[in-house]
């Protein structure tokens, strides 16, 4: 295998690693913009992978699968929503027990699809591939893949650009003022709650559906929380989401290239690379509290009390 073939096949590795991380980050992106913190994003994807993978084995249809983790991410956030933004619950506990019961659901509802295999999604090649050889397994990636690809620049032009994405960051930065601006506060965080579901369910169906067709229980690894590690990393903002879930998704297959040239370090080290790069990202970025407030929604994780 010569050098450029070798980096083609790194760099198309490293987008499907970082194609999870990427999808569940720009919902959750959209969530925190509106004002929410769920933490729930780690059960939504184990949740969202089993529905998929449940209702591809069954139908034999990869679209069903896609739309049936989509649902269940959707189903997973409805719950939340239901909890934080009626029942004016603590977002960080509801959040929390969410993972929880989505970790024990997915276990339980996956028993019976334990060493299934499962053909991975089809990939879509890009016209006139042919006269750019080597380049196709970079360039030919299943419909999740593009999707996120898709996603990112969309939803920097949605709240940039768009009307409805000026209401929601608004929302985000002061529910009062846009209350009493006639804006539909529980609405507008209702809609982005349930889009971060719908994006967490889908990554957790790239998991089972393409990255690693098959259903295994805690697949997703802590997946969840790197996505919104991603988010504070992006300083909740789309494009650097994108670029942050390419660099995570490099560092999650540096470890497997290394084994491969022969580096003397142990694999449980290498395998903890992601976590320990996390880790170190989140305590540099935490070090200038002023970027923070300034980039954050000032309303993130506050609850809306509409009689006040």
């Amino acid at each position: 295998m010569t050098g450029f073939e070798t980096l083609i096949g790194i760099l198309a590795a490293t987008i499907a690693a970082a194609t999870p991380l990427l999808l569940a980050a720009l919902g959750e992106l959209v969530v925190e913009r509106a004002g929410v913190l769920n933490l729930g994003v780690e059960g939504m994807m184990l949740v969202g992978a089993v529905a998929g993978f449940a209702a591809a084995v069954a139908t034999g249809s990869p679209a069903a699968g896609i739309a049936a983790a989509a649902l269940a991410g959707m189903v997973m956030a409805l719950l939340f929503g239901v909890m934080t933004i009626t029942l004016l619950a603590n977002q960080v506990a509801t959040g929390l027990a969410l993972t929880l019961f989505g970790t024990g659901l997915s276990a339980l509802a996956g028993r019976d699809f334990v060493g299934i295999p499962l053909n991975p999604l089809p990939r879509i090649a890009v016209p006139g591939l042919d006269l750019l050889p080597g380049l196709e397994p970079l360039l030919s990636q299943d419909v999740l893949v593009w999707l996120g690809l898709a996603m990112a620049p969309a939803l920097a032009l949605f709240l940039g650009r768009s009307r409805a994405g000026l209401v929601l960051r608004a929302v985000g930065e002061n529910h009062g003022a846009a209350h009493e601006l006639g804006h539909p506060v529980a609405a507008v965080r209702y809609g982005a709650v349930i889009f971060g579901g719908a994006m967490a369910g889908l990554g957790g169906a790239y998991l089972s559906l393409a990255y690693t067709p098959m259903w295994a229980e805690n697949m997703t690894a802590g997946r969840g929380w790197i996505a919104l590690a991603l988010v504070v990393f992006a300083t909740w903002r789309p494009g650097r989401v994108l670029v942050g879930a390419w660099l995570f998704g490099g560092i999650t297959i540096a470890h497997l290239h290394a084994q491969g040239m022969g580096f003397a370090v142990p694999a449980q080290f290498l395998s903890m690379l992601p976590y320990l790069a996390t880790i170190a990202v989140l305590v540099a970025i935490s070090r200038d509290a002023a970027q923070i407030r300034l980039n954050a929604p000032a309303c993130l994780g506050k609850v809306f009390h509409p009689e006040r």
